[in-house]
């Protein structure tokens, strides 16, 4: 599509937003935009123009809830988010996005099957996984997958719903393990090629809709309440997970 297409420049706009909104608001929402991008340009060039974007709205998140995260989470899942990275960078040269998308999709309608099964079964007493395999496995698959697509927001909503936090938390939490984790990304896509001058450029123009997304999210935070946003969070993901399955 040219880059001088109305239809070009709205869909990159929605994208921006909705990013704000995931970053800040609901972070299910996220996935939505990965699966827009491809639809206006290469799906490789779409994950390095993405990127940048991405790291915009982490700053605005930390800086409005980077304070309540939950550091405990962190320590646990970072360590082996890094080493998802960079197998995912070996990975990279390997796996298209048409092979990698449905695998995604299933991993996550998997995590989200097993989360609804254990409530049915146990309620509010079910015993959530908390040990250090449960954090490897979380930690690797996000960051293979967000080295790979950018597509780690759905098993981080899984890991910290299991983890049962408050919303403030919960988004604190969230907007500190991506930027940290997008930041690490950032030489990696530039030896790829994904991070050009020209991307930068159109990323640039973006940052005024990142803000407004992130403002936006902002005021939807306050007003959906806990189970409400719990619930939506997970329809997202699920939402996300099935257009990943779909053909492009």
């Amino acid at each position: 599509m040219s880059p001088h297409s109305f239809l070009f420049w709205a869909v990159l706009i929605a994208i921006a937003l909705t990013i704000g909104v995931s970053k800040s608001g609901l972070p299910g929402v996220g996935i939505l935009a990965i699966t827009w991008l491809p639809m206006v340009m290469p799906a490789r060039a779409s994950t390095g123009m993405i990127l940048p974007l991405l790291i915009v709205g982490d700053l605005f998140a930390v800086w409005y809830l980077g304070r309540h995260a939950v550091w405990r989470h962190l320590w646990k899942l970072l360590p082996c988010a890094v080493a998802g990275v960079l197998i995912g960078w070996l990975l990279l040269a390997h796996v298209n996005d048409r092979q990698l998308r449905p695998i995604i999709g299933i991993i996550i309608l998997a995590m989200l099957a097993l989360g609804a099964w254990r409530n049915r079964q146990a309620g509010a007493e079910a015993h959530i996984p908390d040990g250090w395999w449960f954090a490897v496995l979380m930690g690797l698959a996000g960051g293979i997958t967000t080295m790979l697509a950018n597509a780690a927001g759905p098993i981080m909503i899984v890991y910290l719903l299991a983890m049962r936090l408050p919303k403030a938390a919960f988004v604190g939490t969230t907007a500190w393990y991506f930027l940290l984790v997008n930041i690490v990304k950032v030489p990696f896509s530039l030896q790829l090629g994904l991070i050009t001058i020209d991307s930068l450029r159109f990323n640039l123009l973006l940052v005024p809709a990142i803000v407004a997304g992130n403002l936006l999210g902002m005021y939807l935070l306050k007003r959906i309440p806990e189970k409400g946003f719990n619930l939506a969070v997970q329809l997202f993901a699920l939402l996300g997970a099935v257009r990943l399955l779909l053909p492009t």
